[in-house]
Order: structure tokens, then C-alpha cells, then sequence
């Protein structure tokens, strides 16, 4: 699994659903881009999501990053992004075939989404395979990359 996390001031996720508009924001927290790979399951899942929850990465009285997401009862928008697992070492067009498969990487990420749910973080969601429209007013800017596996970068 991989993620993108921003520490935001506020998200927002907006798409078309059979022609009827729909829409997600949030406050402050976190904008998470999450994407899973073949090899992911629900143990690399539930570790994930407590380690992103627990990121001490919030500013506390004396303006340090020392607080959690839970700390500041923040919330999480969290959006599916297949296209982290994109491979560019390769041509001009990424190749998508590390990307998990799409029934069972929904289930990752509703399992991912599940976690925060349970943990009694604030969380909305994109919808999973739409074309999106993501708004992010990145606070900091914190941006994070977390991963479950190697993360060649390489191009």
C-alpha cells in the first residue's frame, strides 16, 4: 500500500455520479491518496492507517509537530489513487500493472477507510475508480509518502 499524506487546512474531492454531482470536504487533517498493490493485505492495511492516525505532525502550544490526528480531532479525506503504483523507469507512459487488482484493492481501501472509522477519526471518502476532482490547501506544507513495500522511484 502506498500513501501520499497532506497535512491540510481543508479537501475536497468532488465527481460525476450517473450525472448527479457529488462532493466531500473536510477541515484541518489529512488529504490521503491511497493506492494498493497486488501483494497488499489487511494486516499491511491496518498498520498503515494507525501509523498515519498517530503521525505526530500537528502543531502543538508551542507550534512544534508533536500532535496526532487524534490529538487535534482532525479529520481524513481519503482518496483511492491507483496511479501511485505507476512504474515510469520505463518510456513515456507509466505502467499500471503493480496496481492491485480493482475488486480487491476496493476492499483495501474500504478496509484502510474502516480503520479510521474505529479509531473515531472524522473521514470522508472519494468514490472508489471515478475520475475525481481532488482540492487540497496544504497546511505547511506537510506532505508525507509512506509505503508497505520498496518504493522504486528511479525514471
Amino acid at each position: 500500500m502506498r500513501i501520499v499524506a497532506q497535512r491540510v487546512a481543508s479537501g475536497a474531492v468532488t465527481w460525476d455520479d450517473a450525472g448527479t454531482k457529488q462532493a466531500a470536504t473536510i477541515g484541518p487533517g489529512f488529504v490521503l491518496l491511497v493506492g494498493a498493490g497486488a501483494d497488499d493485505d489487511e494486516t499491511a492495511v491496518r498498520r498503515l492507517a494507525d501509523k498515519v492516525i498517530d503521525l505526530r505532525v500537528f502543531a502543538d502550544e508551542a507550534g512544534r509537530m508533536n500532535l496526532s490526528l487524534e490529538d487535534v480531532k482532525g479529520s481524513a479525506l481519503i482518496v483511492s489513487q491507483f496511479t501511485l503504483f505507476a512504474d515510469m523507469s520505463r518510456g513515456r507512459r507509466p505502467s499500471l500493472l503493480k496496481a492491485g487488482d480493482p475488486k480487491r484493492a476496493e476492499e483495501l481501501y474500504l478496509a484502510f477507510v474502516q480503520r479510521f472509522n474505529e479509531r473515531g477519526i472524522e473521514t470522508k471518502i472519494g468514490s472508489f475508480g471515478a475520475v475525481m476532482r481532488v482540492s487540497i490547501e496544504n497546511d505547511g506544507p506537510v506532505t508525507l509518502v509512506l509505503s508497505t513495500d520498496d518504493w522504486p522511484t528511479r525514471v
